[in-house]
């Protein structure tokens, strides 16, 4: 169960067939979950940018980091030179370096440089964190099994742990189609405190009660903002931006001890030189750019993708039991629904 399937509308462009990132042609999506006895709930999620090979074909992307207290690899090189040239991987704080290693091991060009992009955020109250459960067959997995269409949210892949304002969170979705563009968000959040949960402009955490969960509000959020919009880096890190004002309607500030990070990438120019050894490269290139003029649409769409995804994450999740024997409820999109239509 979705938002909408409860009849929560969230902004005013409609959104892409599946809600989801993977509206933007060529993107797709796949997860590992691993949920293993009383202590193993943790995962890794794999975007992939485009239908080409993303080791090779290198798209613009820039980011944003609204509170930097987490991690996003590859982001000097992508800083430098405004690409992406790799897929992205989301998983627990501890699993980075099994995922970014894997990742760079999929590189069929075999250069030995790749840099992926890997995001994570904290998944240690529900999951014994300190095992690092997830393994390089897992990455492959998620990576093997990726694809378009509908995607899977909630507690799957590496959102399985995650908990958001309270309750259970983990990876969510959402996209918006506006002048023919489409702008698709996925996040993995892991935030919030209760009582400033808020949809649609309508706090409804302090109607929620109070969550239980410790260190609640210190965890984080990472979001991936994919469009066919044609735009140039800085362009990218001017929606990345926006991404983090969606995490603000829902009742998130980027707290002291959150690390919340935002990438986008665009598929609008693929044709791009990819920085290699021994590469013959063009001494010039074309490129096709969206005017600044005509960018606000494109704001107000990762703003609300963002916002609906993360409510998505939380309506999809369902409750779980995990690590020491913690209980964190999920967030009843009936119940949620109710409290919208009384304002």
């Amino acid at each position: 169960m979705r938002a909408r399937d409860h009849g929560i509308v969230i902004g005013l462009a409609e959104t892409g067939r599946w809600n989801a990132i993977t509206d933007v042609p060529g993107v797709r999506v796949g997860h590992t979950t691993l949920i293993e006895g009383d202590s193993v709930r943790t995962g890794v999620t794999v975007i992939v940018p485009h239908d080409g090979e993303p080791f090779a074909e290198p798209v613009f992307a820039g980011y944003h980091w609204l509170n930097g207290n987490g991690e996003l690899t590859g982001m000097a090189y992508l800083r430098e030179l405004g690409m992406l040239a790799s897929p992205i991987g989301l998983t627990s704080t501890a699993s980075v370096g099994v995922v970014r290693d894997t990742l760079a091991a999929l590189d069929p060009g075999g250069q030995g440089w790749s840099l992926p992009v890997v995001g994570e955020t904290w998944d240690g109250s529900l999951n014994d964190i300190a095992g690092r459960h997830v393994t390089s067959g897992h990455v492959r997995d998620a990576f093997s099994t990726a694809s378009g269409g509908a995607v899977a949210e909630g507690s799957v892949g590496g959102g399985t742990g995650m908990i958001c304002h309270g309750f259970k969170g983990g990876v969510g979705t959402a996209s918006r189609v506006v002048d023919g563009l489409t702008v698709g968000v996925l996040v993995q959040a892991n935030h919030g405190h209760r009582d400033r949960l808020t949809v649609n402009g309508v706090n409804v955490g302090r109607s929620l009660g109070t969550s239980g969960v410790p260190h609640e509000g210190a965890g984080s959020i990472i979001g991936i903002v994919a469009t066919d919009a044609p735009l140039l880096p800085h362009q990218c890190a001017r929606l990345a931006r926006r991404a983090s004002l969606g995490v603000g309607r829902t009742g998130g500030a980027g707290e002291n001890s959150s690390g919340d990070g935002f990438l986008c990438f665009s598929t609008g120019n693929r044709d791009l030189p990819l920085n290699v050894l021994d590469a013959v490269t063009p001494k010039t290139y074309p490129v096709t750019v969206m005017a600044d003029d005509h960018l606000d649409p494109l704001y107000h769409a990762v703003i609300e993708a963002t916002e609906e995804a993360i409510v998505n994450a939380l309506v999809a999740a369902g409750p779980m039991t995990g690590f020491r024997g913690l209980t964190v409820e999920g967030l009843d999109g009936a119940r949620l629904a109710s409290l919208l239509a009384r304002g």
